[in-house]
């Protein structure tokens, strides 16, 4: 679906504003309450709203208060960074239930915290550090490769800054770093520290061992319907009913008001016209430039290429770095009548002929295609006409929500008031929490997260608030009652009970049998007896690593392996029986100086060890200077 495009729709965000005031007023004892409310704000301030000392703050450190507005743009750009790295939008239901909400603003404290800090040190960044800084960061490079002020803007007016702010900001960052510089810099752990935790790391070890197979325990006795019964009861997670809910719910989508919306084809050229940049999109190609000084040297490189001599090469044998060279992303029009008509003309990974450009001799390369797309409003205009009216109905949704409030708020049952609203009603008598009924189908639910959260947290007997869903459906939600889980009875569950019952029998008698060959093999202090006693042999391992896996063991041994001293005999159950294994050989890795791994493992160690310092630093500044967070307000920035 395409992005929502004013002004023709309103926005979608004001779906829902007044349904936090529903059910107010449904009796004269409300009226009253709701007259003294409104005359007690008066009394106690609202008027302050128009004299403008409301605190619009989500915290202050120290002196300094971060304001809900500056919050906001670092928490949406702290966002895309984070949907950036994990590769898809990241909601705010996905921010709050990953905590990436109380990261940005644990963040945004510290860095507040620090900033004080630094201030009171009377730390700053002159104007040539602050503009040194940003004409050096690869986002603000125009066509040329060369810092373009216009791109600047563009950028970082899409990221929530004017040019004032961000300049600021790049100001304090540079302040900042000198002093978180100057706190961790040139820190690094010790050698003795590194090396034995490398040791550890790389530490091989070898086993002998014996393996037990399952049948070894005997063969399970058919259990008594006493002993069944007492295996359910000491196991009623495994054999009881789930809870389940008896459900009622009103839907309504854009499908239930499409017949309400309509759209003119004067107002589909219109958002066509809004929309253009989606169906009217330029080639782009990611070109590399080398600038020569004269016409020679240009075409003296050209004939190096025709030899066989690769671009990299040739950029290299001038001094230039990829950085140097690079022009990005451009359409034709980015490089001008003379470069952009030759350039766009060639295939991937091709280079031009020399070029005279505005600033010299020029060869350029192009190692990336990406195809322009070209709509016309015909070819787009039924596709167009669907998502204007599903828009269209979406935003219809506001009415029947606000139907919905007037009627419940007149006392209407949830079926009363979903009737009068437009709604779709729908009764499940019983669902679990995985959307099954009691017989094992799929209940009539929607499946989407938010109504399967929203379902789960209803309070019993009392009817929730209209919610948008991510389905683009409103809902409300009433759990009529629940039925508690119940342990079935043993006739319901007779053959899973007697399976998990030879299973835990198996278990004890393998772990009696456990204990008793690992005695018996720890004082021979060798396991060829134990291999004889089962029938089995002595196997032995090759170099083990402690990630390292062997087929047929569980991962449990080798942990206990690790954990052993040389020659200590250890034991785990596995999928076919047991494995008793001894250790027979521990080593340790060669001087590890020799060892390039060695060195990456310090300097790991030694970065994290660093940041760690840095936390620490920020974490004893607003301990020092004293925070105070609007959890409500920050809540509203993030929606948590």
């Amino acid at each position: 679906m395409h992005p929502y495009h004013p002004p023709l729709f309103a926005a979608k965000g004001s779906f829902f504003m007044l349904q936090q005031m529903r059910k107010v007023a449904k009796s004269r004892i409300a009226s009253i309450f709701l007259g003294l409310l409104a005359l007690s704000f008066g009394v106690w301030g609202i008027a302050d709203i128009f004299r403008g000392n409301v605190d619009t703050s989500v915290a202050t450190v120290g002196n300094e208060k971060i304001d809900a507005d500056l919050f906001q743009r670092d928490y949406r750009n702290f966002i895309k960074n984070a949907s950036a790295q994990l590769g898809h939008d990241v909601t705010a239901e996905e921010a709050h239930a990953k905590g990436l909400d109380h990261q940005a603003l644990e963040t945004t404290l510290s860095r507040t915290a620090v900033d004080e800090v630094v201030s009171n040190y009377g730390i700053r960044a002159t104007d040539a550090q602050v503009s040194s800084a940003i004409r050096a960061i690869s986002a603000f490079r125009g066509p040329l490769g060369d810092f373009d002020h216009q791109t600047f803007l563009d950028r970082i007016t899409n990221a929530g800054f004017t040019e004032d702010s961000f300049v600021d900001v790049e100001r304090h960052d540079i302040a900042r770093n000198q002093l978180m510089v100057a706190v961790h810099d040139g820190f690094a752990l010790p050698p003795g520290y590194t090396s034995l935790l490398f040791d550890y790391v790389e530490e091989q070890r070898a086993a002998s061992y014996v393996v037990v197979p399952k049948e070894a325990a005997g063969t399970a006795p058919a259990p008594t319907d006493a002993e069944l019964d007492a295996f359910i009861r000491s196991h009623p997670s495994q054999f009881s009913t789930p809870e389940y809910r008896d459900v009622t719910y009103a839907v309504a989508g854009p499908q239930d008001v499409m017949n309400q919306v309509h759209v003119t084809d004067q107002e589909l050229q219109q958002q066509y016209e809004l929309r253009k940049d989606l169906y009217q999109v330029p080639e782009k190609r990611d070109v590399e430039q080398i600038v020569f000084p004269d016409e020679a040297s240009a075409k003296a490189a050209r004939a190096k290429l025709d030899a066989g001599t690769g671009f990299d090469a040739l950029a290299f044998q001038r001094g230039l770095k990829s950085t140097d060279t690079s022009l990005g992303t451009v359409v034709e029009a980015d490089l001008g009548k003379d470069r952009g008509p030759p350039t766009f003309a060639l295939p991937v990974n091709a280079v031009t002929q020399p070029i005279k450009s505005d600033f010299g001799w020029v060869l350029l390369r192009v190692t990336k295609i990406t195809p322009g797309i070209n709509k016309s409003y015909a070819s787009v205009k039924d596709e167009l006409r669907k998502d204007v009216l599903t828009q269209l109905a979406t935003a219809k949704l506001t009415d029947v929500t606000n139907a919905f409030d007037d009627a419940s708020a007149g006392g209407a049952t949830l079926a009363e008031a979903a009737h009068r609203a437009g709604m779709r009603v729908v009764h499940v008598a019983a669902v679990d929490k995985n959307g099954l009924t009691p017989d094992g189908t799929k209940a009539d639910l929607p499946t989407t997260a938010d109504f399967v959260e929203q379902l789960q947290k209803s309070e019993i007997g009392e009817e929730g608030d209209p919610f948008p869903s991510t389905d683009n459906n409103v809902y409300v939600i009433k759990v009529n009652g629940v039925t508690p889980p119940k342990l079935k009875p043993l006739s319901a569950v007779r053959q899973q009970a007697v399976t998990a019952w030879t299973a835990d029998w198996e278990s004890r008698q393998l772990a009696a049998m456990a204990k008793q060959l690992v005695r018996e093999a720890t004082e021979a202090k060798n396991l060829a007896g134990i291999a004889a006693k089962v029938h089995s042999i002595v196997q032995t391992t090759g170099a083990l690593t402690r990630n390292g896996k062997v087929a047929g063991w569980p991962n449990q041994l080798v942990r206990n392996l690790f954990d052993a001293p040389p020659g200590k005999i250890v034991s785990a159950q596995s999928a076919n029986g047991l494995v008793i294994a001894q250790v027979t050989g521990i080593s340790q890795p060669p001087d590890p100086m020799a060892n390039p791994v060695y060195f990456q493992l310090s300097n790991t160690l030694s970065n994290e060890a660093a940041d760690d310092i840095d936390s620490t630093f920020a974490l004893a500044a607003r301990a020092h200077l004293g925070v105070q967070v609007n959890q409500a307000q920050a809540d509203r920035v993030t929606g948590g």
